[in-house]
C-alpha cells in the first residue's frame, strides 16, 4: 500500500523575520517576505477561492456548455478524473488492455500530441520509467515498447529523424513495428494534424489495409475533426472529456494510455491524485497543501516576485517543470497579468542560472521540488587513495548525500540573502506521490487564478497565435 505521506510543504523559508530583529535564523527579511500578519489577512479571500472551485464542481453539464458558449472555459472536470477512473473498474480495465495490445504489437510507441496532449505523459514517462528505458533490451523493459514523443512542433529534421528509425517497408517481427498515439481534443491543431497526416502516411504504406491497428485516437466529441478522422478510418478512439481541459488533463486518457503502454503502474498514480483531491478541497485550509502554495505565491506575486522558478533536484523531474511552465503560464498568463515561470535543474543549473537567482533581479520565487529518498539504490563513492581530488574524506558517503548538502547550502545561500524559496518534499518518486504532487500543482494553479482575478481556463492569446498562422497558409 502507498504511504500517505505523499508530500511536505516547507515555507519556512519565505516567512519575515520580526521587524527588529537582524536574526536571519528567524526567517528573510519583511521587505521580502512574508508575514503572519499577511497570511492572516489573506485567509478569508482564500477560503472564498477554495468554496468557488467546491461550487463550481457542481455545475451542471448544460450550465458549463452555456459559459463555454459565452467564452467562459470552466473544466473543473481534472478534478473528478481520478476518482472517476478508479471506480469505473471496466473503463480503466479496457484502457489497460489497450496499452497491453499497443505493446504487443509493436517495439516503438510515438505518442503525437502538443501542449497539454503530451507534456504530462512526458512527465510521467520520464519521472517514472528506467532513465535509459528506450535504450534497454525489450526484455529489459518488461516487454513494453520504446516511447517516442513528437508532433510538439513542426520541425521538419526532428520528424525526419523519428521516420529514420520506422521501416519503410512491412515489419518481420514486433521489434521493427510502429504504433501511434495521436491526441488532440479538436482534431484541428496545426501541429499535430500536420505531424500525424505523415505518421499516418508511412503506417498506411507498410502496414497496408491493416493500418488502422496500429493508431490510437485520443480525442474529443461527435465535432472533433480528429474523431471523424478516426471513426471513418476504423482507428480505436479514446475520449478527452468536454469538461477537461488540455494542460489539466494529465489523468484522462491523455496522460494515462501513454502511462500504461509504458509499463506504468496507474492505478497507484490516480490513487495519490484521487487523495490529494479530497485533500486540497477540505476545509482544513491548516492541512490543505495546494491553499498553502497558492496563498504564499500570490503574497509575493504582490511584492513584485513575478518570476515563477520550479528548481527541480532529480533530472528525472526535468518535464515536470516543462509542464508546470505550460499549467502555469496559460492559466494566469492573462489581463496584463500572471507570474512567468522557469525550469531548473539541480545541481546542474546551479553552474549556470544559479548566478541569476543568488544575486540577481530580486523578481523571482524558488520552489525547490525535492526527494527524500532516492528511487534506485544509493550509490556510494569509492575510496581513492592519493588522489589528488580532495574528496577521499567522502568516502563511502552516497550520492544522494552530496545532493542534500547542495540543497541545504543553496537554501541557507538563499536564505541570507532573503531570496525567498519553498520545499516541496517528496518521500520518494512513486506513481503515488507523482499523481498527488500533479494535481496538487493543478488545484492550486486554479485556485491562484481565483486570487488573482483572472480565469484559470481557456488561453485566448494561444488562440490568437493559431488564427493568425493559420491565416499566414491561406486556411
Amino acid at each position: 500500500m502507498p504511504t500517505k505521506a505523499t508530500l511536505r510543504l516547507d515555507i519556512s523559508n519565505t516567512l519575515a523575520r520580526p521587524k527588529d530583529s537582524k536574526d536571519k535564523k528567524l526567517g528573510i527579511s519583511p521587505r521580502h517576505g512574508i508575514s503572519r500578519a499577511q497570511l492572516d489577512s489573506i485567509k478569508p479571500a482564500l477560503e472564498t477561492a477554495v468554496e468557488q472551485i467546491k461550487i463550481q464542481r457542481r455545475f451542471t453539464a448544460e450550465q458549463l456548455a452555456k459559459l463555454r458558449d459565452r467564452g467562459e472555459d470552466l473544466d473543473l472536470g481534472f478534478l473528478d478524473q481520478p476518482k472517476c477512473w478508479l471506480d469505473n473498474g471496466r473503463a480503466l480495465a479496457k484502457l489497460k488492455r489497450q496499452a497491453d495490445q499497443l505493446a504487443r504489437l509493436a517495439d516503438k510507441f510515438i505518442v503525437a500530441g502538443i501542449g497539454g496532449s503530451s507534456l504530462g505523459a512526458r512527465t510521467l514517462f520520464q519521472a517514472l520509467a528506467h532513465p535509459y528505458h528506450n535504450e534497454l533490451p525489450r526484455r529489459a523493459r518488461r516487454n513494453r515498447p520504446r516511447i517516442y514523443f513528437e508532433a510538439d512542433s513542426v520541425d521538419n529534421d526532428s520528424l525526419a529523424g523519428l521516420l529514420d528509425l520506422l521501416p519503410k517497408r512491412k515489419p518481420a517481427n514486433v521489434s521493427q513495428a510502429f504504433a501511434i498515439n495521436v491526441i488532440s481534443k479538436s482534431g484541428r491543431t496545426l501541429e499535430t494534424a500536420a505531424v500525424f497526416r505523415i505518421l499516418a502516411q508511412r503506417a498506411r504504406q507498410i502496414y497496408g489495409a491493416n493500418y488502422a491497428k496500429y493508431i490510437v485516437a485520443t480525442t474529443g466529441g461527435s465535432s472533433s475533426a480528429l474523431r471523424q478522422i478516426a471513426e471513418a478510418q476504423g482507428m480505436p478512439t479514446l475520449e478527452v472529456p468536454d469538461a477537461v481541459g488540455g494542460r489539466y488533463s494529465v489523468f484522462t486518457a491523455v496522460g494515462l494510455l501513454p502511462a500504461a503502454v509504458a509499463g506504468i503502474d496507474i492505478d497507484q498514480l490516480l490513487a495519490g491524485a484521487a487523495d490529494m483531491t479530497r485533500k486540497c478541497l477540505s476545509k482544513s485550509l491548516k492541512n490543505n497543501p495546494a491553499a498553502q502554495y497558492a496563498a504564499i505565491h500570490h503574497l509575493l506575486y504582490r511584492k513584485g516576485k513575478t518570476v515563477r522558478v520550479m528548481s527541480v533536484w532529480s533530472k528525472a523531474l526535468e518535464n515536470l517543470g516543462f509542464w508546470y511552465d505550460q499549467l502555469l503560464a496559460e492559466s494566469l498568463g492573462k489581463k496584463g497579468r500572471g507570474p512567468t515561470p522557469i525550469t531548473s535543474v539541480n545541481t546542474r543549473d546551479l553552474h549556470s542560472r544559479g548566478q541569476q537567482h543568488q544575486q540577481g533581479s530580486r523578481d523571482k520565487v524558488i520552489t525547490n521540488i525535492v526527494l527524500k529518498n532516492p528511487t534506485r539504490p544509493q550509490l556510494t563513492l569509492p575510496s581513492v587513495k592519493n588522489s589528488p581530488d580532495g574528496l577521499q574524506k567522502l568516502a563511502g558517503a552516497g550520492l544522494h548525500q552530496l545532493l542534500t548538502a547542495a540543497l541545504k547550502g543553496t537554501n541557507l545561500a538563499y536564505r541570507q540573502d532573503d531570496r525567498p524559496c519553498i520545499d516541496l518534499i517528496l518521500p520518494s518518486l512513486s506513481p503515488y506521490s507523482l499523481g498527488a504532487l500533479m494535481q496538487m500543482l493543478m488545484i492550486a494553479t486554479v485556485i491562484e487564478g481565483n486570487l488573482l482575478g483572472v480565469n484559470p481556463f481557456g488561453q485566448p492569446g494561444v488562440e490568437a497565435y493559431k488564427k493568425l498562422t493559420k491565416k499566414n497558409l491561406g486556411l
